[in-house]
């Protein structure tokens, strides 16, 4: 299989300055690909010296947009999405490569435990989206955030529209492919400590990434989370009457009773009509895109 290699990079000169001679050393006859996302350092040059191919986007548009251009321009049957900060090590491509020959459709490169993570605060947030995407596809998810996995190209571009220009779209495309019924393996990989500062800010992108875990039910399976949330409202609503049923001895359902019954069964019908939104927006995945 043809092989494309997408990494998305801004002002990433040191960190690609490594792990550019590695990767054409180690994959000569692979399509190489770094999308400069506006970068300001010499990350152009290191790429030319180093005689890949670069996508220059006129700004910085995001994670997410870098990938997405990147994969509209790989020619690959199979598409390797890497870190240019270093943490990615090269020879961990044939791992995730191996995994692919064993018919699964993306093989996720899995980060270890605390010492692999940048800080207590991101590696507590990734245990809880891992942790909740376990519970919503019923499989466990060691590492939902990784940005080292390796697709099959077209199964990946019919999804392309789901994905942010953000720094989630591992988070989307991960949950994507499981909702499609696609095969998504994992495998353990070790990170090494990042070349120059990151990207990531802790007040800005934290609450990006709290909103992930919302889009986490609505991508997947909306009424899995909506449908606890309505029974618990609703029940609220339920315990509020027999409280006030013990307290006056009326059979009456007072206000706010009846107010949190209702949410309830408001909530539920959202759930349902998010789920049949759902489905459609996966209609074109039922199709084979390796049959077009």
């Amino acid at each position: 299989m043809a092989l494309s290699i997408i990494i998305p990079a801004k002002n990433e000169e040191q960190g690609l300055s490594a792990t550019l001679p590695r990767l054409m050393e180690l994959y000569p006859e692979a399509e190489v690909i770094v999308v400069d996302d506006g970068s300001t350092d010499g990350t152009c040059g290191v790429c030319e010296a180093a005689g890949v191919r670069v996508l220059s986007q006129p700004y910085s548009k995001g994670n997410g947009a870098a990938i997405k251009a990147g994969a509209r321009a790989a020619s690959g049957d199979v598409i390797v999405f890497m870190d240019g900060d270093g943490q990615h090590d090269p020879m961990d491509i044939a791992r995730l490569l191996y995994r692919m020959d064993e018919g699964y459709d993306m093989v996720v490169g899995a980060r270890g435990g605390l010492s692999d993570q940048a800080s207590i605060a991101r590696w507590g947030a990734n245990s809880f989206y891992n942790r909740l995407a376990s519970w919503m596809v019923n499989k466990d998810i060691p590492d939902l955030t990784s940005g080292f996995r390796a697709v099959r190209r077209k199964k990946f571009l019919s999804f392309l529209y789901l994905l942010p220009n953000g720094f989630s779209y591992p988070t989307t495309s991960t949950m994507a492919f499981f909702r499609a019924g696609y095969s998504v393996g994992f495998v353990p990989i070790s990170v090494s400590q990042r070349v120059g500062k990151s990207h990531i800010n802790v007040l800005r992108d934290g609450v990006r990434f709290l909103l992930i875990i919302f889009k986490i039910g609505t991508l997947y399976s909306p009424l899995k989370v909506y449908f606890p949330a309505s029974v618990a409202v609703a029940g609220i609503g339920f315990l509020n009457y027999l409280l006030a049923w013990a307290a006056s001895g009326s059979l009456r359902f007072t206000n706010m009773s009846t107010l949190l019954v209702l949410a309830g069964m408001i909530i539920f019908l959202m759930g349902l009509l998010s789920e049949q939104l759902t489905n459609l927006q996966y209609k074109d995945a039922d199709a084979d895109p390796d049959e077009e």
